[in-house]
C-alpha cells in the first residue's frame, strides 16, 4: 500500500534531454559503466536548480564514487509522461529507477508492482513495496529554523512564502516556515506577519507550476508591494522568478531558497539568499545507487531530519555579517530544541 507523505544547481555534466516516453539517454559525457541508474524527472526538469537537479547530482556523485554506475535521465513534461517514462526505464533494464517527487507515487507504485524484479526508489513519497526504497525529508524542521531567522531579520515585519502546487512536499516547507515565525513572535512578543500561507486552513498562494518563472515573478512582486522584505518560494524552476524580482529591486528583497543551498543552485543570485532549507537528497540518492550497484539495493524507507542531518539550513553566505550573533545562537538553539522534542512541529505533511 502506498501512503503519501511530506516533501523538489549544479547538475554536473548534463545529459541531452530525452524525449518523454523514450529510453533514458546513456550519454552523460563520460565513459559509461555497467550499472544503469535511471532517473525520471517530474515536470520541473532536471535543470530546475532545485529538486530535480539535486537528485541528478546524487546520480553524478554515485558515478564518482563507483565507476560502474552509468547515470541517465528521462524528462517528464506533464504528469501523463510518468508511466511511459518509468516503463521506458524498465525496458532499458535499468538497475535502479529513481522517481522524483510525490506526484509520481501512483505511477511508481503501479509500475513497481508490475515489475517486481526491478528496483525502484522514490523521493518525497512512501511506497510499501519490497522493491521500492522511499526517501522522505521532514523539511518542516529546517523550515521552522528559517522562519524564526526570517522573522528576526525582517525590517518590515512582513515575510511571505508561496509554492508551486498545494501538495504535501511543498506545504511542509510552508508549514514549518509559518510555525517558526509564530514561535519567534511568541518568544519575542513580536508581530511579524506571514503572507501567502495559512497553515490552519492549508491554503495560500501558488504558481500552479514548477516551471513558470513568470508566475513566480508576479507572486513575489505582489508580496513585495504588500511590504514583504523576505520571501521563501517553494516551486522548483518557478522560484527563479522570485530571484529575478530580488535582483530587480536592488537588495530590498531577500530570499530563502529550498532543496539546494541557493548559493550553489543559483550563484548569480547568492547575495540575495538569506539562507536555504536544504534537503540532503544528493547524499541519500548517491548512497542508494552505490548500494544497488554493489548488489545490495535498499528497501523500506528513510526520513531525513535535523537529527540525522538529512535536512538543515544552509550557511548565511553574504548575510553572515548581517545576522546578529544573538539571532544565530537562537536559531541554532531552536534546531536543538526541535531535535530534543522540546519544540513540537504540527505540520500535517510531515512524513510518518
Amino acid at each position: 500500500m502506498r501512503v503519501r507523505a511530506g516533501a523538489g544547481i549544479l547538475a554536473g555534466t548534463m545529459l541531452l534531454l530525452s524525449a518523454c516516453g523514450s529510453a533514458p539517454s546513456d550519454d552523460d559525457g563520460g565513459s559509461g559503466g555497467s550499472f544503469k541508474a535511471c532517473m525520471v524527472t517530474d515536470t520541473g526538469g532536471v535543470d530546475d536548480r532545485s529538486f530535480n537537479a539535486s537528485v541528478w547530482k546524487g546520480l553524478q556523485d554515485a558515478k564518482t564514487a563507483d565507476g560502474d554506475v552509468d547515470p541517465s535521465y528521462v524528462a517528464s513534461t506533464t504528469e501523463a509522461d510518468y508511466e511511459p517514462n518509468l516503463n521506458a526505464a524498465v525496458d532499458q533494464k535499468c538497475g535502479i529507477v529513481i522517481a522524483v517527487g510525490g506526484l509520481m507515487a501512483d505511477a511508481t507504485e503501479k509500475i513497481a508492482k508490475a515489475n517486481p524484479d526491478t528496483h525502484f526508489a522514490i523521493v518525497d513519497a512512501k511506497i510499501d513495496l519490497p522493491n521500492v526504497y522511499s526517501m522522505q525529508f521532514n523539511t518542516a524542521q529546517a523550515a521552522f529554523q528559517a522562519g524564526y531567522l526570517a522573522a528576526g531579520m525582517s525590517q518590515s515585519k512582513k515575510v511571505a512564502t508561496w509554492g508551486g502546487l498545494n501538495i504535501p512536499p511543498v506545504t511542509i516547507f510552508m508549514d514549518g516556515f509559518a510555525e517558526g515565525i509564530e514561535y519567534y513572535n511568541k518568544q519575542k512578543s513580536a508581530t511579524v506577519d506571514l503572507l501567502g500561507w495559512d497553515e490552519a486552513k492549508q491554503n495560500g498562494s501558488f504558481a500552479n507550476s514548477f516551471a513558470d518563472q513568470t508566475a513566480g515573478k508576479n507572486l513575489t512582486a505582489n508580496f513585495l508591494s504588500q511590504g514583504a522584505d523576505i520571501v521563501m518560494p517553494v516551486a522548483g524552476n518557478s522560484s527563479l522568478g522570485a530571484a529575478n524580482v530580488a535582483a530587480d529591486n536592488g537588495g530590498s528583497l531577500s530570499l530563502v531558497w529550498v532543496d539546494f543551498d541557493g548559493c550553489d543552485a543559483a550563484p548569480d543570485y547568492c547575495k540575495f539568499f538569506l539562507t536555504s532549507v536544504v534537503k540532503e537528497i544528493p547524499t541519500v540518492v548517491s548512497q542508494s545507487v552505490v548500494d544497488a550497484a554493489k548488489g545490495s539495493p535498499r528497501s523500506g524507507s528513510y526520513v531525513g531530519t535535523l537529527e540525522n542531518q538529512g535536512v538543515r539550513i544552509a550557511p548565511f553566505h553574504d548575510f553572515d555579517g548581517k545576522v546578529p550573533a544573538e539571532l544565530k545562537a537562537e536559531v541554532e538553539q531552536v534546531g536543538a530544541d526541535i531535535t530534543a522534542g522540546t519544540i513540537q512541529i504540527t505540520s500535517p505533511s510531515q512524513p510518518a
